[in-house]
C-alpha cells in the first residue's frame, strides 16, 4: 500500500511559508545578479507579494480570528499591493518603461488607507480604556519622523523643478508612510498580546516604512534602480505579513491584554530620549549648513516635543500617585490615604458644623478561609468583598483597605442613626450571597462585623474617632459576629432580652399550629446540619437561632387562618406568604440580629427560584436559609397540622429526595439525610416534652 504523505502541522505552516519565501527571495536575487530572464525575475518577485495576500486570506479561514475585520482589511491591502507590484515590475523589467508616476503608483498609494484602517481597528480591539502613555509616546516618535520627512523628503520635493504630477506623487509617498508609521508605532507601543503574530506584523510595518522612505529619497536623488537592495526589505515585509497571518497566534492578536502602564522600561526611555534629542541635533546641523529656512520647522517640532514630554511626565507623576494611594489587590484606597484624609475631613466637618462617620469592618473568620482554601482563594474573597462594598457605597465616600481583612469607610455628612443604617447595608451587601472561588470548591459564605462612630458625638480627633469605631467593631465580634454595633455599644443584656422575647412569640405560634415542637426542633437540626457541613461557629449559631425564630412572623397573621380546616382563599394565601417578611422585620428590630433577620426572610425561598418572598435561587439564598428550608420541611411533614395529619419518617425521606434540586439544596438534603441515617437527629418531640440527648 502506498504511503500517504501527511500534511504539515497547522502550527508550523507559517515556518514552512517563511522558509519557502526565503528560497524564493534568494532565487530572485540570483536571477538579478546573473542577468536572468526578466520574466523569471518578475515571476519570482510577484510570487512573494501575491503569496502574502493569499496567506492573509488563508490565515483568516484557518485560524478564525475573533476580530476578523482588521485582518480582512490587511489582506485586501496586500491584494492591491500585489497588483501594484505586478504592474510595476512588468513595466520595468519586461516593457522597459520607467516613467514616474505610473499606474503602479496609484495602486501603491491606494493600499495605504486599507493598512491604516486595519491597524486602527487592531489598536481599538487590543486596548481597554484609554492608553494615554502609549499614545503620547507614539505621538513623540511620529513628530520626529514627520520633521525628518519634511526636511529631507517632502520639503525638497516642493522645491524641486519637476512637473506637478511628479511632485504630488513624490510627496504622497512620504505622507502616506508617515500615517502608516504613526499608527504602527501606536500599535507596537500599546497594550495587548505580544505574541509571534504581533512580532511578525510589526516587522512587516517597519520594513515597509524603511524601504518606502529610502525609495523616495533615492527617487529624489535619481539613484533608484529596480532590483537593488530595497527589494529585500519589501520582500521580507511581505513574507512577515503572510507568516503573521498563518501563525495560530493571529487568532488572538486583537484580544485585549496587558496591564495598565507602570512606567516605561529602560529600552523605551532610551528610545524616547534619543528621539527627543534628534530635533535639537537637527537644528544645529541645519544652522551649521546655513539652511536657515528650515529652522522654524525644526523649532516648531522642538516645541511640540517639549509639550509631549511634559504631558508624559505629568502622566507618570499622576500614575505613581495613584499607585501610592491604591491597594494593589482590591483597588481600594490604602490605609495611609485614609489616615491622611481623615484629619482634613474632620476639619472640614468642624467648619461646616456637619457630622462625619467612620465605619470599620472586619471579615469574620477570615483566617479559617485562608487555612482551609489557601491564600489565593482568600485573596479572591477579599477582592469580591471589596467589589460588594464599593457597590454599596457612594462615589463620594472614602473606602479603604485598612488592614489584612479590615476595611474602613469615611462618610461625609452622616451622623445620628445613619452610620448604623449604612453599616447594616454594607453588611447585607457582603452576606447576601456566597463568594464563588475556583478549584472546584463550593461557594463560601462570608460575613463581616462592623463598628461605627461619628464626629463629633464619639470623638473630635482622628485617633478618638477611629478608636471608637474599632471598639464598636470588637463589641460586634464579641457578640457573635455578622452584625453592626454603633459606639457606644449597647449592653449585652438588652440584646438577650430581645431574643428571649422573640423566642416566646415563636413558641406561642407553634402552640397554634401543632401538638409537636417545631421552632426548637428546627433550630437544633439546623445547627447539626451546619456543623455537618463544616460551617463556622458563627454560621452554626446563626442557623440555630434562625431556625428557632423562623416562624415568629406568623404572630402578625390572624390565628383563625392558621386553624382553618377548609381550603384557604387566595387572599389568605397572600397573607401567609408575608410571614417571612413580618418575621424579618421583627428580628431586624432587635440590635445585632440582622443576619438572623435575613435567614428568616429567605427560609421559604426555593432552590429553583420559585419560592417567596423575593424569588431568590441557588446560591443567592443564604446558606443558613437553605439549611433551614430542609429542616422546616422535615418538621412540617412529621407534625400534626389542623389541615393535615402527620406522616411517617420514610415518607419524609422520599419527599426530601423528590424536592432535591428543585425546592431544596441537594448538598443540604444529603447532609441532613446522613445525620438521619446515623440516628443523630432524633424524633420530632411533642410540645412541652424535653428530648433526651
Amino acid at each position: 500500500m502506498e504511503k500517504r504523505k501527511s500534511a504539515p502541522p497547522a502550527d508550523l505552516i507559517w515556518a514552512y511559508y517563511l522558509a519557502a519565501g526565503a528560497l524564493t527571495v534568494a532565487a530572485y536575487y540570483t536571477a538579478v545578479l546573473t542577468g536572468g530572464p526578466p520574466v523569471l525575475r518578475v515571476t519570482l518577485y510577484c510570487l512573494v507579494s501575491a503569496s502574502a495576500a493569499a496567506a492573509v486570506l488563508l490565515g483568516c479561514v484557518r485560524n478564525r480570528p475573533r476580530s476578523w475585520l482588521p485582518w480582512v482589511l490587511l489582506g485586501l491591502s496586500q491584494v492591491v499591493y500585489a497588483a501594484a507590484d505586478a504592474n510595476f515590475y512588468v513595466t520595468h523589467f519586461i516593457l522597459g518603461k520607467t516613467s514616474f508616476p505610473a499606474p503602479a503608483d496609484v495602486l501603491y498609494l491606494s493600499h495605504y488607507p486599507l493598512v491604516v484602517a486595519g491597524l486602527v481597528l487592531l489598536i481599538r480591539r487590543r486596548t481597554t480604556g484609554r492608553d494615554v502613555p502609549s499614545l503620547l509616546d507614539a505621538a513623540l516618535l511620529a513628530v520626529v519622523a514627520g520633521m525628518l520627512s519634511w526636511l529631507y523628503l517632502i520639503g525638497p520635493q516642493t522645491e524641486a523643478d519637476s512637473p506637478l504630477l511628479v511632485k504630488v506623487a513624490s510627496m504622497a509617498y512620504p505622507m502616506m508612510d508617515l500615517a502608516m508609521f504613526a499608527v504602527a508605532v501606536r500599535l507596537i507601543l500599546g497594550r495587548g498580546r505580544r505574541n509571534t503574530a504581533f512580532v511578525l506584523l510589526s516587522t512587516n510595518l517597519l520594513a515597509f516604512f524603511a524601504a518606502d522612505s529610502t525609495y523616495v529619497f533615492q527617487q529624489l536623488n535619481q539613484t533608484y534602480a529596480a532590483g537593488n537592495f530595497l527589494d529585500a526589505f519589501w520582500l521580507s515585509g511581505n513574507l512577515a505579513l503572510g507568516a503573521a497571518a498563518l501563525h495560530p497566534s493571529m487568532a488572538h492578536l486583537a484580544d485585549p491584554g496587558g496591564t495598565p502602564d507602570r512606567g516605561p522600561g529602560p529600552l523605551r526611555i532610551t528610545a524616547l530620549c534619543a528621539a527627543a534629542l534628534i530635533a535639537p541635533a537637527t537644528l544645529l546641523v541645519q544652522y551649521a549648513n546655513g539652511a536657515y529656512s528650515s529652522i522654524p520647522i525644526v523649532g516648531c517640532a522642538c516645541a511640540v516635543l517639549f509639550v509631549l514630554t511634559i504631558a508624559r511626565l505629568a502622566g507618570l507623576v499622576s500614575e505613581q500617585r495613584r499607585l501610592a494611594i491604591t491597594d494593589g489587590l482590591t483597588g481600594l484606597r490604602t490605609r495611609r490615604y485614609f489616615e491622611a484624609e481623615l484629619p482634613a475631613e474632620i476639619a472640614r466637618a468642624r467648619r461646616a458644623g456637619s457630622p462625619l462617620a467612620v465605619l470599620i469592618a472586619d471579615v469574620d473568620h477570615f483566617k479559617s478561609i485562608n487555612d482551609r482554601y489557601g491564600h489565593p482563594c482568600g485573596d479572591r474573597v477579599l477582592v469580591e468583598i471589596s467589589r460588594r462594598l464599593r457597590r454599596a457605597t457612594r462615589d463620594t465616600d472614602i473606602l479603604a483597605r485598612y488592614g489584612g481583612e479590615e476595611f474602613a469607610l469615611l462618610i461625609r455628612g452622616s451622623g445620628g442613626e445613619e452610620p448604623a443604617v449604612i453599616g447594616e447595608r454594607i453588611r447585607r451587601a457582603v452576606a447576601d450571597s456566597p463568594v464563588a472561588i475556583d478549584g472546584g470548591h463550593p461557594p463560601i459564605e462570608v460575613t463581616i462585623s462592623v463598628g461605627t462612630a461619628s464626629f463629633p458625638l464619639h470623638g473630635k480627633t482622628p485617633a478618638d474617632l477611629v478608636g471608637a469605631a474599632d471598639r464598636a467593631l470588637y463589641a460586634a465580634k464579641n457578640r457573635g459576629r455578622d452584625r453592626v454595633v454603633d459606639w457606644p455599644a449597647e449592653p449585652e443584656p438588652d440584646e438577650d432580652a430581645g431574643i428571649t422575647y422573640l423566642q416566646r412569640i415563636a413558641d406561642e405560634v407553634d402552640s397554634w399550629l401543632s401538638t409537636h415542637e417545631h421552632g426548637r426542633a428546627v433550630g437544633r437540626w439546623a445547627a447539626l446540619v451546619a456543623g455537618e457541613l463544616g460551617r463556622s461557629p458563627a454560621s452554626v449559631r446563626l442557623a440555630e437561632l434562625g431556625g428557632r425564630l423562623h416562624d415568629v412572623g406568623k404572630i402578625l397573621i390572624p390565628k383563625e387562618i392558621w386553624e382553618k380546616r377548609e381550603p384557604l382563599t387566595e387572599d389568605e394565601w397572600k397573607q401567609i406568604r408575608q410571614h417571612p417578611v413580618y418575621g424579618y422585620r421583627l428580628a431586624l428590630a432587635v440590635p445585632g440580629l440582622g443576619g438572623v433577620a435575613d435567614v428568616i426572610r429567605q427560609h421559604h425561598e426555593r432552590f429553583d427560584g420559585q419560592g417567596y418572598p423575593d424569588r431568590l435561587a441557588g446560591t443567592a439564598i443564604r446558606f443558613e436559609a437553605r439549611i433551614l428550608a430542609v429542616c422546616d420541611t422535615w418538621a412540617a411533614i412529621l407534625a400534626d397540622r389542623p389541615y393535615r395529619p402527620a406522616r411517617t419518617e420514610p415518607e419524609a425521606v422520599r419527599e426530601l429526595l423528590d424536592a432535591r434540586g428543585t425546592q431544596l439544596d441537594p448538598q443540604v438534603v444529603t447532609a441532613f439525610l446522613d445525620l438521619h441515617a446515623r440516628g443523630e437527629l432524633g424524633s420530632l418531640p411533642r410540645a412541652g416534652v424535653t428530648q433526651a440527648g
